[in-house]
């Protein structure tokens, strides 16, 4: 008998790399980790292998299991770069200042990025300001890292007290690019105001944000108005200076690299500051991109109920709960949120989003209301959640209240496609205002001609109005665009039956009884047309028969 190529443990760690490869692949880093932790238990695993394992332990958010991993990778393979980013970090989060600079100048080969800004940050940990203003001047005659130069500079002189200086530095016009990201505002924000310039900072929010709702940003702007000192608190120490570095390389990266190397940096910037909720957000946000639901929800839930970012957070983590499949807790998370967070809009708007998804149009609709009661006078941007409300109150038999809040929606936002699409479809559907409802669809078909549901729209209301060859062309392209929709499907189905295509009419229904089943169509209506044609049962529900044309 021929022996087996393989032994029974090489077999095994065989399907421990495939496992592994495939679990890293698809972005699970907790499946990955544990099968990595395996492989490189085993006797002289190679560099790549010990990397990966590092990388799952980081992208779960393990990182004193991946800082011992890294510690083993750096003594396999002194120069890489994405360990030295965790054994800098490691006696960062210690307060050795001197061990960072210590690691990061024994090596420099191995520092991935920015070795000046981390140097510099270091230097300020150690007492030296000069030294480290010199370090960040050199970051900024690096191509592409004058505005990382300058926004930490003006971070690390503002940490010392030296506002003026700060000032100065976000008033060039390398820091002018500063002010492109909310944490850059938020640093001229305060230095401002501590220089007593708050009519100053106030403009600048204004500027920046307008009419927000953002909670935080609402609390300085009225601080500021009643002639409130703001702390400066982006930054109070050399440790959270190089956490916020890790953070801005982090934000940088998106959309520029892979997320997973994103979101190392913002994995280390948590890990050296725990209530730098703004890292914890990304980090969330970059695991749902990849569809990472569970580790995304857990990221969420490590922004404390006293940040300023709380609310935000439990939004975003009730987001990741619905991508997960767990919708009713979702809802649950948002109800409690109302009871400590109810005075912001917000979190009102989230609630109603939520039930609405679900069909709970009557309880949306009350949440709706709260928000824009919240609001008060209603502005352009506020057009969104008056025609998420007018949907729920229509979809709950309320249509007196929910027509003029379409109008109300429409005025505020004059020609959205998809408000005239669902002000005109329901016009069509109760047979009020034809012509002006046909003239609505037609504005959304001309703003949005690929949109097939409001290209569907178009062909229903011609259908409805007794224009069925006109019909015909308009329904054949909302099925192009929208192959595989049930109601779409049916809709044809009842148009081709109406000119006389009766053939074509029935393959369109049994292709949308393939796609069912669909909330918004009666799957048994659509078997007894199939069954007794389209004439027949319009006649059984007492409703008008085809027009002839």
């Amino acid at each position: 008998m021929a022996s087996h190529p393989f032994s029974a443990a090489q077999a095994e760690d065989a399907g421990a790399y495939l496992a592994a490869q495939i679990a890293a692949h698809e972005f699970d880093y907790t499946a990955a980790a544990r099968y990595y932790e395996r492989l490189i238990s085993e006797e002289n695993p190679t560099p790549e292998l010990i990397e990966a394992a590092m990388i799952s332990e980081v992208g779960r958010g393990a990182l004193p299991e991946a800082l011992t991993i890294a510690q083993r990778l750096a003594a396999a393979e002194p120069e890489n770069k994405i360990a030295s980013l965790l054994l800098v970090a490691e006696p960062v989060r210690e307060g050795d200042f001197a061990g960072a600079l210590a690691q990061l100048d024994g090596k420099p080969e191995a520092w991935l990025m920015g070795d000046n800004l981390m140097r510099g940050w270091l230097q300020a940990g150690l007492g030296q300001m000069s030294e480290a203003v010199k370090s960040f001047d050199a970051a900024g005659e690096e191509a592409g890292f004058e505005s990382f130069a300058a926004y930490h500079k003006a971070l690390a002189l503002a940490m010392v007290g030296d506002f003026e200086g700060a000032d100065a530095v976000l008033s060039s016009e390398a820091g002018q690019s500063v002010l492109t990201s909310r944490r850059g505002v938020l640093t001229h924000v305060q230095v401002l105001s501590q220089l007593e310039r708050n009519p100053d900072a106030i403009a600048l929010i204004d500027k920046v944000f307008g009419r927000s709702t953002d909670a935080e940003i609402s609390g300085l702007r009225t601080a500021l108005e009643v002639g409130e000192a703001l702390d400066f608190t982006l930054v109070n120490d050399a440790r959270e200076g190089v956490a916020e570095l890790y953070y801005s390389f982090g934000t940088a990266l998106v959309g520029e690299m892979p997320q997973g190397f994103s979101l190392i940096f913002t994995r280390i910037a948590s890990w050296l500051r725990p209530d730098l909720s703004d890292a914890a957000l990304v980090t969330a946000g970059l695991l749902e991109s990849i569809g990472q639901h569970d580790l995304a929800i857990a990221a969420f839930a490590e922004v404390q109920p006293e940040s300023p970012a709380f609310a935000s957070a439990e939004i975003g983590r009730a987001d990741a709960m619905v991508a997960a499949g767990r919708s009713e807790a979702a809802i649950e998370v948002l109800e409690n949120l109302t009871r400590t967070k109810g005075e912001q809009a917000g979190v009102w708007i989230a609630l109603g989003d939520a039930l609405r998804r679900e069909d709970r149009f009557a309880e949306s609709a009350d949440a709706y209301d709260k928000a824009i009661d919240i609001l008060g006078a209603p502005q352009p941007d506020d057009w969104f959640v008056w025609y998420a409300r007018a949907i729920s109150q229509e979809r709950s038999d309320q249509w007196d209240k929910a027509e003029p809040g379409f109008r109300k929606a429409l005025e505020l936002n004059p020609g959205q496609p998809s408000v005239l699409n669902y002000l005109g479809y329901s016009y069509v559907e109760k047979q009020q205002n034809l012509d002006e409802a046909l003239t609505m669809i037609e504005q959304a078909v001309a703003a949005r001609p690929d949109a097939g549901y409001i290209v569907d729209s178009l062909g229903w209301a011609l259908y409805r109005l007794g224009r069925y060859e006109e019909a015909v062309v308009h329904m054949e392209r909302a099925v192009e665009l929208e192959a595989v929709d049930a109601v779409v499907n049916d809709h044809l189905g009842d148009v081709y039956w109406a000119v006389g295509r009766k053939r074509e009419a029935e393959f369109q229904w049994k292709r949308a009884l393939s796609f069912g089943p669909n909330d918004d169509l009666d799957m048994d209506r659509v078997r007894r047309k199939l069954e007794l044609g389209l004439d027949k049962v319009l006649e059984s529900e007492g409703a008008p028969p085809l027009r002839a044309e």
